[in-house]
């Protein structure tokens, strides 16, 4: 079913006047401003400003906030009307607006072309036949003029509530050597209530900031000498990277996905092939042999690599579908400035998945792989939602239209076939197809893309696969792909600060904390046998033998986050009954009775092989 959940929705219009208004206020503090663009972003908006000698900080926020509230309080109206582009180019010159003016003149230089690579919030173009620019629209508030499409609301005061939030440094048009200017950014929402909700679910964002938690659990590290953006996973990060790759790769096989590798360098010539050296070639990491003079690439994804594998003989629709699997590393050369901790490296992992099938076959896999997603979200504790991730008009997609809409027609019906709540959105889709994508929400109510699957019409006809069909012909298959958590990485600092650390049993990298209240060797020894035990039946124990007192100790323990804490005295050694401390977010009740250390340990056993979110005590 069909479901209208644009992000925007009616606080588009808001949001893009509220852009407006920060620039009429800014104009009026600083009359000299030069200004650049201001488009809506998701919960907000930014205007791009240069002034000069002039740097903005936070302190003068207030300031900005004052003067933005005089202008809604004027209630002036937002007045559309057109120029013929000549004289656009010449308001901008007499207003002194360089950079509007640089707008104007690549538009009527280039026409349409340009027209499309311009932010559509910015600027309102009417054509004559395919290419000339005739005019463009601008929107005046009291004595401000802008160039811009709009949309507006009817006057400055129904704009709803707003707070600016942040500054930063941004080059003209986004490329390097262009001058670069102030970015002030603002978030707006219809209520007072909905923004003070935002600045809430902000503050506690920062609490579960996954870099601060990956390094007070110790999760994962960086180091210079090794390079930005290629994490390593610290003993503890490791338990959990394992668990949650188990768990997609045993979701996997139970729809038979077999096992494959893949190097992690190969020849320029097979992304060539695929179209991924076009798209993506200044993101890929160069390697030269010094024994050959082959061009080398590490790996930046692996699909080209299953298509080789599938290539190697032939195939007959008897062998189809053919599934594969492989959970490995891809490298990417992203900019050094938008690497953000695990959530975009330049190494990064990845629960890949290719199966190749005939037309008749793809409702069943699909349907398969959409059902196991669900499973495995269901165990994470996320809440999905599906979009369905469809192609624009831009010229940046392999493969011919016809292809297209054969390909995003089926994943609609697949959509619908399988009762999934979904919403369309074009510019989203890779560029050899359309996907499913799936949006997952966290705690507080973040979304995030995660699972992927894919239709794929292109690489199977760029790369030659076929297969004979009953008739004895050569056929096409069609090639889905599939991620579950897409790239690990990305995905665990998602789980990190939906979970705030807390990890269920079955990931807790320590399972069972065991704490001595003395150091006498009686105590140790008891400590040391509950955790042999422990060990025997595969659960994660340490033993705190620390000369602190049990408080300290006790502390320690739930500043890691462990789930279950025995302390070990005297009574414990001669009863051989324990009393566990159970981290609060897993406890069904309040209350617990003792129990013997092979109830404990069984108990521990069960939830983390049925990975349960909850206590069984």
């Amino acid at each position: 079913m069909a479901v209208n959940t644009n992000q925007q929705g009616n606080l588009h219009p808001m949001r893009h006047s509220l852009a407006h208004i920060m620039a009429t206020a800014i104009t009026r503090l600083w009359p000299e401003v030069k200004l650049g663009v201001g488009p809506v972003v998701e919960n907000g908006f930014y205007y791009d400003v240069d002034l000069g000698d002039v740097q903005l900080s936070d302190d003068d926020f207030e300031k900005i906030e004052g003067e933005m509230r005089k202008v809604i309080a004027e209630d002036q109206p937002f007045e559309r009307f057109m120029k013929p582009i000549d004289e656009a180019v010449t308001w901008a010159k007499e207003a002194k607006q360089p950079y509007k003016e640089e707008l104007l003149n690549d538009l009527k230089r280039a026409g349409t072309t340009m027209a499309k690579e311009l932010d559509a919030d910015e600027i309102g173009v009417a054509t004559v036949g395919d290419s000339k620019v005739e005019e463009v629209s601008f929107y005046r508030n009291g004595s401000f003029t802008d160039l811009c499409r709009g949309p507006h609301v009817e006057s400055t005061s129904k704009v709803g509530a707003f707070k600016l939030m942040r500054i930063s440094g941004a080059y003209w048009r986004g490329k390097e050597g262009n001058p670069q200017m102030q970015r002030v950014y603002g978030v707006a929402f219809a209520t007072d209530e909905d923004l003070q909700a935002y600045l809430h679910m902000l503050e506690e964002a920062k609490k579960r900031d996954h870099r601060k938690l990956g390094q007070e659990l110790d999760l994962f590290v960086f180091s210079d000498l090794v390079g930005a953006g290629l994490p390593m996973y610290t003993p503890r990060g490791t338990v959990l990277r394992n668990g949650l790759t188990h768990f997609s790769e045993e979701v996997r096989e139970r729809l038979g996905f077999e096992r494959v590798w893949t190097p992690h360098m190969t020849k320029k010539d097979l992304y060539e092939k695929s179209g991924h050296w076009a798209k993506f070639g200044p993101e890929l990491f160069l390697v030269k042999s010094q024994e050959t003079s082959d061009e080398l690439v590490m790996k930046p994804m692996n699909c080209p690599h299953h298509n080789q594998i599938y290539a190697s003989r032939p195939r007959s629709y008897r062998d189809l579908p053919i599934k594969y699997m492989e959970t490995t590393t891809d490298y990417r050369d992203e900019k050094t400035g938008e690497l953000h901790g695990l959530s975009r490296v330049r190494s990064l992992s990845q629960d890949d998945s290719h199966a190749y099938c005939t037309p008749e076959q793809v409702e069943g896999i699909v349907g398969s792989l959409i059902v196991a997603i669900h499973d495995f979200y269901r165990v994470i504790d996320m809440e999905l939602e599906v979009r369905l991730s469809f192609r624009d008009g831009s010229d940046g997609y392999l493969g011919d239209q016809e292809l297209w809409d054969l390909a995003q027609g089926k994943i609609e019906e697949m959509a619908v076939v399988n009762h999934l709540k979904f919403y369309k959105q074009e510019g989203e889709a890779a560029f050899y197809g359309p996907k499913i994508d799936f949006m997952a929400i966290d705690a507080i109510g973040r979304r995030w893309q995660v699972a992927t699957v894919q239709f794929d019409f292109v690489q199977p006809q760029r790369f030659g696969l076929t297969y004979t069909d009953e008739k004895g012909e050569q056929k096409q298959p069609i090639m889905v792909h599939c991620a579950i958590m897409g790239s690990f990485d990305r995905f665990f600092s998602v789980y990190i600060e939906h979970t705030a650390g807390r990890f269920p049993v079955w990931l807790a990298p320590e399972q069972l904390r065991v704490i001595t209240v003395n150091q006498e060797q009686a105590t140790v020894d008891f400590a040391e046998t509950i955790a042999v035990r422990a060990r025997e039946l595969g659960v994660r124990v340490r033993v705190d033998n620390d000369n602190e007192t049990v408080g300290k100790k006790i502390r320690n323990a739930e500043a890691l986050k462990v789930p279950y804490t025995v302390v070990i005295g005297q009574k414990e050694i001669e009863g051989g009954e324990l009393m566990p401390r159970i981290r609060k977010d897993l406890e069904v009740s309040e209350t617990h009775d003792s129990r013997t250390i092979e109830e404990l340990l069984v108990t521990i056993v069960h939830e983390a092989k049925n990975r349960v979110n909850k206590t069984s005590l």
